[in-house]
């Protein structure tokens, strides 16, 4: 099983079958909805023409590649940041991983060690990585020992708190609904 989010089917396909997509689909989700943070790749692709690798994302020019992501609509509320974020992400990828976003996690053999790699990538603190380990392990089947412990909060089964735990238009509210109340109660806790 893997992400079904209510985007256009083919950017569901493409975070079906390439690990890049679903990398930069979680770097990008940050100040913007699950649908746009993961249909984002899918946009990135139509408009290079083609689906890029980590090695040409992180050697292209950078400003090139902020006026792609730019481009209306733009892929991502904060177009400069971010384009200059998931090229920084794509150059660990190529310095570290041989150009191959799978192996970041199919070279780990526990969930710490799953957890220690995704948070050295550039903008993924503990939280960002503990829901790339639970969206891995929920929808991609990669379960290396001990990750539901290294996905925290997130790693449960019915946890319905983040991107991991969307299968249909069901999970999606329960999420929306749990991150609707994490906002009402940091607000009052603020009061």
């Amino acid at each position: 099983m893997t992400i079904s989010l209510p985007i256009d089917p083919q950017a569901n396909e493409l975070l079906a079958r390439d690990p890049l997509a679903v990398l930069l689909g979680m770097t990008l989700d940050q100040q913007v909805t699950m649908e746009k943070a993961f249909s984002s790749p899918y946009v990135l692709a139509q408009r290079l023409g083609h689906e890029p690798t980590a090695a040409e994302l992180a050697n292209y020019d950078l400003d090139a590649l902020i006026a792609i992501f730019a481009k209306p609509p733009a892929l991502h509320r904060f177009p400069k940041a971010f384009a200059a974020r998931c090229q920084d992400v794509c150059r660990v990828i190529v310095d570290k991983y041989d150009g191959d976003a799978a192996a970041l996690w199919t070279g780990a053999s526990t969930g710490a060690e799953l957890l220690k790699r995704i948070q050295e990538l550039p903008g993924y603190g503990k939280q960002k990585a503990q829901i790339l380990v639970a969206l891995l392990g929920k929808r991609y089947g990669v379960q290396p020992e001990g990750w539901r412990e290294a996905a925290g909060g997130y790693g449960g089964e019915d946890a319905y708190r983040s991107v991991a735990d969307v299968v249909d238009d069901e999970s999606l509210a329960r999420v929306r609904e749990y991150k609707k109340q994490i906002k009402a109660d940091a607000k009052a806790a603020k009061g």
